[in-house]
This record gives structure tokens, sequence and C-alpha cells, in this order.
């Protein structure tokens, strides 16, 4: 039995107790009327009531339960579809089930609550909503449509439909699911109708009561078996550069993706791994080769520009250049104005695409409560590299990892936010800086201590970090946090 089917026949049943009445959610008739306007007003006022509505076929005006036959149950949901999707702006999709009452078998039919409201006839203004009043459906006062419209949402990007109409045998054809199985660690689907379901409870599809459906934009660039297959979202494929040497005057290499972004991302990050350049070290007396630049920090680097670009700049997707000397990370739409280039790393997440990141998050794919960065950032420190290079311009973000470079080597900016960085990730850790963790980070000998000194006086004076004790005299056991701390 479907969810809210439960909920529909208690809502039946509490109208057909002495006195019989009807409920502003709930509305029982005995067939289908031939009036098609007051069939399409009943559904605007359903799809604009909290939490939609039902109507009750096979019942007669005495409330009694007569029931329907398959017949009338097909011409009456095929027609309500139809004028749902015909008849209204913006289009309501029902969903019914046919469930025995009291021996007679009546035809139940959902009508969800609209995101976009009011919900008016569709080619007229929006004084043609109607709403659910005492049991009946009227027109909306003014008033009332105000107050609709404040409970209004625009529908986010991964809720809008990427498709044309689809029989269900091209879902399957057009999404792959079992590598998104495998992620969340639960057993694969038996049935073609099982995994259809799953995937219109994962918001993956939106099916049509009649039969097929559509593909989301969510389930299609998460799951799609070619991205080609969706016009809209083949330009967002994740593009991979190699360029020999130090700028793009010379491209070695260059790789586009296919495929949605869940399913092809353990593979995404294998192949930019072998990419890399690696560097021999030596591991419980054992030389082991090392990729330069951290697996985990570059999979949550990638993970972040996948999950918060802006997917309404057209022509543009997320892009991965690798230089001699660096990786550029960068992706569609600047910085979101809440958020500042000095406190992206353990501050929470957030994102445009909200749903997408939950998703990503369920997958195991990124981190949850904004630690993703932070552990980028340990491994920056662990590998010795330069700080992570934040920078957002009005069309885009973007990330770069340096290759190690002695503090010699280091510009005099890299310097403060290598200081910085290091402030922020011991204050995340419940520590502290002091001369000696960031001249462990730094790798300098106890001899520069004095250089490491004058470094953390300056980041003082430009004010980004700051005594954690300012009432104490002692320089040597100094302890530092962020200047926001």
């Amino acid at each position: 039995m479907k969810a809210w089917v439960t909920k529909a026949l208690d809502f039946l049943k509490a109208s057909l107790e002495p006195p019989r009445h009807e409920l502003n959610e709930l509305d029982w008739k005995a067939a289908l009327s031939p009036n098609k306007k007051h069939l399409t007003e009943h559904l605007s006022a359903l799809s604009n009531q909290p939490g939609g509505g039902y109507l009750v076929f096979g019942v007669e005006n005495t409330g009694t339960p007569v029931g329907m036959d398959e017949e009338a149950v097909e011409v009456t949901v095929n027609q309500l579809a139809n004028l749902g999707r015909s008849t209204l702006e913006p289009p309501v999709a029902l969903d019914h089930a046919v469930e025995d009452y009291e021996s007679a078998r009546l035809l139940f039919v959902y009508v969800p609550e609209s995101a976009v409201k009011p919900v008016h006839l569709r080619g007229k203004g929006l004084e043609e909503a109607f709403i659910r009043s005492g049991g009946t459906t009227r027109k909306a006062s003014r008033q009332e449509i105000g107050m609709l419209m404040l409970h209004s949402r625009t529908p986010r990007w991964e809720e809008l439909r990427t498709s044309v109409l689809l029989p269900d045998a091209e879902f399957i054809k057009k999404l792959n699911v079992e590598p998104i199985f495998k992620m969340l660690e639960r057993p694969t689907t038996r049935t073609e109708e099982e995994t259809l379901s799953w995937m219109a409870g994962e918001r993956f599809i939106e099916r049509e009561p009649a039969g097929g459906g559509y593909v989301t934009n969510l389930g299609g660039i998460a799951a799609a078996r070619k991205l080609a297959d969706f016009p809209d979202l083949s330009r967002k494929a994740v593009r991979v550069v190699v360029y020999d040497g130090l700028n793009k005057s010379k491209t070695r290499q260059e790789q586009e993706g296919t495929r949605g972004y869940a399913i092809s991302f353990q593979g995404l990050i294998e192949y930019i791994m072998t990419l890399l350049p690696q560097s021999e070290i030596i591991e419980k007396a054992l030389r082991v080769k090392r990729t330069v630049y951290p697996e985990i920090a570059l999979r949550e680097i990638v993970a972040n520009a996948l999950i918060h670009q802006d997917f309404s700049i057209t022509g543009a997707g997320p892009l991965i250049e690798i230089f001699d000397d660096r990786i550029e990370i960068s992706n569609p739409g600047g910085l979101l104005p809440s958020k500042r280039l000095n406190r992206l790393i353990g501050t929470q997440p957030e994102s445009r695409n909200e749903q997408l990141a939950r998703a990503f998050r369920r997958y195991k794919i990124c981190e949850e409560r904004g630690s993703g960065l932070l552990k980028a950032g340990l491994q920056i420190e662990l590998y010795g590299l330069p700080p992570i290079d934040f920078a957002s311009g009005q069309n885009h973000f973007k990330v770069t990892l340096h290759a190690p470079r002695t503090f010699a080597k280091m510009s005099a900016h890299e310097r403060l936010e290598a200081c910085y960085q290091h402030a922020v990730l011991k204050y995340y850790s419940d520590s502290a800086m002091t001369n000696t963790t960031l001249r462990e980070r730094l790798k300098m000998p106890e001899k520069q201590r004095s250089m490491v000194s004058v470094l953390i006086q300056e980041a003082i004076d430009k004010k980004i970090v700051k005594s954690a004790n300012p009432t104490s005299k002692s320089k040597k056991f100094a302890e530092y946090v962020p200047f926001w701390a």
C-alpha cells in the first residue's frame, strides 16, 4: 500500500462518520463528472491545500460506498491526469490507488500540494485560482492568493526536468543506479518496478500516474549513463586538461567525462591520480611511490567543485587543469554572498544545490558538516605543500594546489596564508598555533625559529591571527588563533 493511501483512508473514515461531511482535504464522488471545468477547479483547490488532498470515487452523494469497475477507474484516472497536465498552471501530477473500503472498490486520487502557488487555470490570471473552504471548492480571494504566493517556492534546479516524457523502460536505459547502491551499501533491487520506485524516491525521476515520466536534473547529473542523452547537461561534463610546463600554451592531454557525476566520481579521481607527478619516499624501510598531491585533498576539492557549481551558467562545466607546478580545479559560479574566502575551511557547508549536496554526502562522495576542506587542509600540511589558494571571480570559483616549495621559495603572500590556514586548522583541532607547530608545518629546523617568529608577528600586524592569551608575556610558549576566534 502506498504511504499516502493510509492517510486518505483515515480522512475518508472521518468524513463518512455521522454526520457525514466532506473535508477540505478530501472530496468524495459517485463517478467522474462530465463537467471538466468543475474537475479542474477541484484539482486547483486541492493542489493549493497545505499537504495536498484526495478525490475518492465510488461513494454516492449519501455517503454510501458503492465502488467502481475497472473501466470506470481507467477512464477517470486518464481524464484527471490529462486535466492536471493541460489545464492548470503550473501542471499538477497525480497519483492513484484502488482500495477496498466496506466491501467496495474505491478509486483514491492523490493531488499533492504544489510547491509553486497559486495553482490556477491555464491561460488565465492568478485570480482564477481555487481553494478548499468548509469542505467545498471556491475561488480564492485576492488576500488568499497573496497568502498562497507567500507559501510558494521556486523549484530547485535539481527538481526540474531534463528529459522529454519517457516510457518506464527508458529510465533503466538512461540511468545507471547500481554503482549508487554499492555506495549506499544496500542490496540491488530485484525487479524493474522496485528500481523505478527507488529512483522516484531518490528524486531521480518524476513519474506520471498514467505511466512513464521524466528524468530530473538530479537524476541526470548523478546517474546518467551518457550525459549526451540530456542536452542541457551535456555541457556540464567534467573536463581534465594536462599542460606541458607552467602555462596553457601547450596541451599534452585532454579528456571529457561522459557519465553522471556520482557513478563516475571514483573513476575520475583514479584517472586524475594517474596524471599527477610522483615522488619516492621511504616508509617502514621500504621505498614507495607517492603522488605529489594528497588524494584526500583532491577528492574533497573536486567534489566541492561538482556540487557547488552554478548550473544556471550555460556552456561551462567543472574544469581540472594540471600544470607542472600546480593543479587548478574550477567550477562555474562565484562564491556565495554569505561566504568569505578566508572563512571557507571548517565552516558549515552551504550550497546552491542542496539536494545534490545531500545526495553526495549520503553516497560518501564528500564530507558532511564542513569537514571536507578541513581534511584537505590537514593533508596539504602533512605533505608540506604551500597553502590552498582560493579565488573567486564573477562567474567562477577556483581552488589551486601547488607542488612542494620550500619556505624560501614561497611568496610573502603564501607565507602569510600558510600561517593563517595553520592557525585555522589548529583551532578546529581544539588546539592553537605555536612557533613550534608552524615550524613543523613549514618543514623548517629549530635554528630558523626567529624567522617563524617574524612571520607570526607580521600575521598579527596584518590582523589575520591574534594571541590566544593577550595577557601572557611569554613569547616562547605563546599560542595564536585566527583573528575571528
